[in-house]
């Protein structure tokens, strides 16, 4: 069945894309996503193999979780993401160990952001979340993105405490991608609760990385955007 799944996105692929797909995935070389192979299939599409293909098992999604092309890893996480959102209890818990054990394969920005919030968030949203402060300290950037990522969840289901949190472990972090991810899930909590956002912001703003600040009150009016900017609030 994994070998079907391939094929299917085969069929799908289009050569002329790859290029602009490996630069704006960053795979030359030093790069985040150094050699990734790309084959030319677009999301939509990708969703279209999905749900052509809901009936895969775990081990056949696993096998294709393990491939060496992103688009056959992107397939895998949305197949594990649709199991996961059908499966009872004991399936959602297989998946979300397993999506842990794997994650040195869930190993660029849209891995993360199209899986995270819909397994490791959901199913932590009524249990502890000591996973994902520990995911927050990983010296792997795909987990501390994970970690960030997938309180997107619980935003959705109106706690943001969480999100702010994660953001506090993470708010140090060196790393450009991180930066982007914790000020978009610090925006999508502002979304929710403005006053909560600027609370969290007030005694914060002056420490973050520039690119985090304007990524979390990109959505302020600008005036108000300046004077953070400007380190007047």
């Amino acid at each position: 069945m994994s070998a079907d799944l391939a094929a299917r996105l085969r069929q799908r692929a289009d050569q002329s894309r790859v290029p602009g797909l490996q630069r704006f995935f960053k795979t030359g070389p030093g790069e985040y996503a150094e050699g990734d192979v790309f084959i030319g299939v677009t999301v939509p599409d990708l969703r279209r193999v999905c749900r052509e293909c809901r009936g895969a098992t775990i081990p056949d999604i696993l096998v294709l979780l393990g491939s060496a092309v992103h688009e056959e890893r992107l397939l895998a996480l949305l197949l594990l993401v649709e199991t996961f959102r059908r499966g009872s209890d004991e399936t959602k818990r297989e998946i979300y160990r397993l999506y842990l054990a794997n994650t040195k394969f869930i190993n660029n920005w849209d891995l993360v952001d199209s899986s995270a919030p819909h397994i490791v968030g959901a199913w932590l949203f009524t249990r502890s979340r000591a996973p994902l402060r520990r995911l927050a300290r990983s010296s792997s950037l795909w987990e501390r993105r994970i970690a960030i990522i997938a309180t997107q969840f619980f935003i959705r289901n109106g706690d943001l405490e969480e999100t702010f949190r994660i953001a506090d472990l993470l708010l140090q972090d060196h790393h450009d991608l991180i930066h982007k991810a914790v000020g978009w899930m610090l925006r999508e909590a502002g979304n929710r609760n403005p006053t909560a956002e600027r609370s969290y912001l007030e005694t914060r703003y002056p420490r973050m990385p520039r690119t985090m600040l304007r990524y979390a009150i990109e959505k302020f009016p600008e005036a108000e955007r300046r004077r953070y900017l400007a380190g007047a609030i």
